[in-house]
């Protein structure tokens, strides 16, 4: 029961996180930009979680609880794939064929970058 209420609480908190990062980034978003607030969570998770992962590891760092908690709590609430599923259904549903493509394709491209650039970064340390 204990390892459920960690991961519940990173999620709840990680899921505020999300929602706050989201906010900020979209006010500055260009009407005909891609939703820049999904792609700036999941590279900051994606960063993350590469840099958590390396140091993990690397260094023998978080144990199972710290792993539940960060991993699959805090980053699980955060990241946002499911949003980012949904926002590029929509586009093409409304018809944005290109803006969709570019969206899935940035997301990716951006997320696998994040991932392999904390990792290498957990390296240094």
């Amino acid at each position: 029961m204990t390892k459920f209420l960690m991961v519940g609480l990173g999620g709840f908190l990680g899921s505020m996180m999300r929602y706050g990062t989201g906010l900020l980034v979209d006010q500055y978003r260009c009407a005909d930009c891609p939703p820049l607030g999904t792609l700036v969570v999941n590279a900051l998770g994606c960063l993350v979680i590469g840099l958590l992962g390396g140091l993990a590891e690397g260094r023998g760092l978080l144990g199972g609880s710290g792993r539940l908690f960060l991993f699959i709590g805090v980053l699980g609430g955060f990241t946002t794939f499911s949003s980012f599923g949904m926002e590029s259904f929509e586009l093409l549903r409304t018809g944005n064929w290109g803006m969709a493509l570019g969206n899935v394709l940035l997301q990716v491209v951006v997320g696998l970058t994040a991932v392999w650039m904390g990792f290498s970064a957990a390296r240094l340390f």
